[in-house]
């Protein structure tokens, strides 16, 4: 059996609904596999939508394992900034905590979750980890509210998601896979129209996540965030996809520059 880790921070309802995609996936057949464990970077009582992920994790009978990044951040932590590119002592040593806590959990690969810490470089060497990002590959980086806000300022035609392999150099990762939609013609070209000279900058402090171009292009990401996540974890169970040597490969050993998933995904998404 094909078997998966699953990393989150369980901030809201986007990650329980990651986790019951999965998990209803393999329920129904679609996905034949199983998750080994959830890691939660926060423990029971920390805030009221990781206790909801906690009792989710639990009906469905996955071994949940959690650390909580702040309390371990308070204890050991010191002013020294974190970033992607040179994380502080405390926070390596949090990444080491946290491979402790999984040793005698078996995965074939772990997938990143609405886990909303930076993955160190010792952990991506550990563990083969993909991650969902909001944009098409070679798009904008950095948090989906980031990336919307990049979007509208540039005036993007189109974007998308894609799954990524997980790096130390962050969202850089070889893509695994992907889909795209167009964010011009019905129904946005009248929202764009509405917004015509203004900044992104001017429209955030103005109106922010209420924006109504901002909430579309939102909307038409998440629609395809689910299905393009269980459409990867199905080709890597599969074994149409993998990764050799910190490489994304097809089942045959050659290269793979990101499967397009565009079509395979609109058609669920009219199913």
């Amino acid at each position: 059996m094909y078997k998966i880790g699953w990393f989150s921070t369980g901030r809201g309802k986007g990650s329980q609904e990651l986790l019951r995609a999965a998990h209803d996936a393999i329920e129904n057949g679609d996905l034949k596999a199983q998750i080994a464990f959830v890691f939660l970077s926060r423990e029971p009582g920390e805030a009221p939508q990781t206790d909801q992920f906690i009792q989710q994790v639990r009906s469905y009978n996955i071994p949940l394992v959690y650390l909580s990044y702040q309390k371990f951040k308070a204890r050991n932590g010191t002013a020294e900034e974190e970033n992607a590119d040179s994380l502080p002592q405390w926070r390596r040593e949090y990444d080491r905590r946290v491979m402790e806590l999984l040793k005698d959990y078996q995965t074939d690969l772990c997938v990143l979750a609405g886990y909303m810490l930076i993955v160190g470089a010792e952990v991506c060497t550990a563990y083969k980890m993909i991650n969902l990002h909001p944009a098409v590959p070679g798009g904008p980086t950095g948090t989906w509210r980031e990336v919307i806000w990049q979007l509208i300022d540039t005036r993007a035609r189109e974007t998308g998601v894609m799954m990524h392999l997980v790096t130390p150099q962050l969202d850089k990762g070889p893509v695994v896979s992907y889909a795209t939609f167009n964010i011009t013609g019905e129904p946005f070209d009248g929202l764009w129209q509405q917004i015509k000279g203004e900044t992104a900058t001017q429209l955030k402090d103005a109106e922010g996540d209420d924006n109504a171009l901002f909430k579309l292009i939102r909307q038409h990401g998440m629609a395809r965030e689910l299905p393009l996540v269980i459409a990867t974890l199905k080709a890597f169970s599969q074994g149409k996809v993998k990764v050799v040597d910190g490489r994304v490969q097809d089942g045959r050993g050659n290269p793979v520059n990101g499967y397009d998933l565009t079509s395979e995904i609109e058609e669920r998404l009219k199913s």
